[in-house]
């Protein structure tokens, strides 16, 4: 199955051609524009908050493709109120994600003007007793009897002495504890980075948290390969049997492709029914390793359906390729995406499998 958004530029130019002028083509122009105004928003989305955009998208897609059938008036209403919802609920979880964002940061200010603070007022401390003692030495510079000046000298060292130890310690443990605070401050940020990057369906990474990983491998010139993986049939099921049963095969897909593949790989859902895999090494490693992925990923899963059980098999087209040397990830991307839609194009000319056929 071709990405949805693919689906839908390429369905509304082929129609395109062939309209006529009047109101059945203006009906029609009209619902294309509507459906890619529901693709650019879903689009914008996931580019606005990384985090939680890839849902709205995913759900705002669905709604576009819903309207590529035939189109009635409770269709066009259902639609409406769908897309309403969508946005209604992207919104306030989009408000409420930002808004916790933002107050980690005010807590991390806090911590730090609160540091400053005392810093400050520990130095007007021992600044006033630094006075105080510059005070005693010009009184002592007016004695004449030297024992008097000595004995006086001996107990202006011994409080300087415990003034500088007092703001050494005071200074250690002032440290310590910004410290102990900003470490505390910089994991909750780093967690929040992590969320961000995660898919919220299937809990893999999504397209920013793999695109980045990507960056980092290309910026330190390590080999490594990837494979686009577009699930077969999927479509199908979410059109007959609901989103909640697409939902259910996804994440059941994506915990099989998590289990099956190694730790040091980059496992990520890409969009829709598309998934990545990133695997650190040579074309031949990735290879063998997409051998034994295939075995143990595709084949029959079981979704449940209220009383029902519904088993689908499953399988994907593969599109693997190796980074080469001085190439961008955006060109590396493009190559495997191809390589994808060239195996999906050949696997509609094979014979179907053989009913029975599991996973080992």
């Amino acid at each position: 199955m071709i990405s949805i958004k693919k689906y839908l530029d390429l369905e509304s130019s082929e129609l395109n051609k062939y309209r006529e002028a009047g109101p059945d083509g203006l009906l029609a122009l009209m619902l294309d524009s509507y459906r890619s105004a529901l693709t650019a928003m879903g689009g914008c989305g996931a580019q606005a908050c990384p985090a939680l955009g890839p849902d709205l998208q995913q759900g705002l897609m669905g709604l576009a493709d819903h309207l590529s059938k035939k189109i009635t008036a409770p269709v066009v209403k259902e639609t409406e109120e769908r897309v309403k919802e969508h946005l209604q609920q992207w919104g306030g979880q989009a408000a409420g994600y930002f808004q916790e964002r933002a107050g980690e940061v005010k807590e991390i200010l806090m911590v730090l003007a609160c540091a400053a603070e005392s810093v400050a007022e520990r130095d007007q401390h021992y600044a006033k007793q630094f006075a105080e003692f510059t005070t005693r030495l010009q009184a002592m510079a007016r004695l004449e009897d030297l024992p008097q000046i000595r004995a006086s000298l001996m107990r202006g060292a011994q409080e300087l002495k415990a003034c500088v130890d007092k703001m050494e310690q005071a200074s250690r443990e002032s440290v310590t504890a910004l410290r102990g605070q900003v470490s505390t401050y910089r994991a909750k940020l780093e967690e929040a980075e992590q969320r961000a990057s995660r898919d919220t369906l299937t809990g893999l990474d999504n397209r920013h948290g793999v695109e980045s990983k990507i960056e980092r491998r290309i910026a330190e010139k390590q080999p490594f390969c990837m494979t686009m993986l577009d699930l077969n049939g999927f479509k199908q099921v979410n059109d007959t049997h609901g989103h909640l049963a697409g939902d259910s095969l996804l994440k059941q897909f994506a915990a099989d492709l998590r289990s099956a593949s190694r730790s040091t790989d980059v496992v990520g859902r890409w969009g829709g029914d598309e998934f990545i895999v990133v695997l650190d090494g040579s074309l031949m490693e990735a290879q063998s390793h997409i051998e034994r992925l295939q075995k143990w990923v595709f084949g029959d899963y079981t979704v449940q359906l209220g009383t029902d059980t519904l088993k689908v098999n499953m399988d994907a087209a593969l599109g693997l390729v190796e980074w080469q040397p001085g190439e961008t990830m955006k060109a590396v991307l493009g190559r495997a995406d191809a390589a994808m839609y060239q195996e999906k194009s050949a696997a509609r000319k094979r014979p179907p499998k053989p009913e029975g056929e599991t996973r080992n």
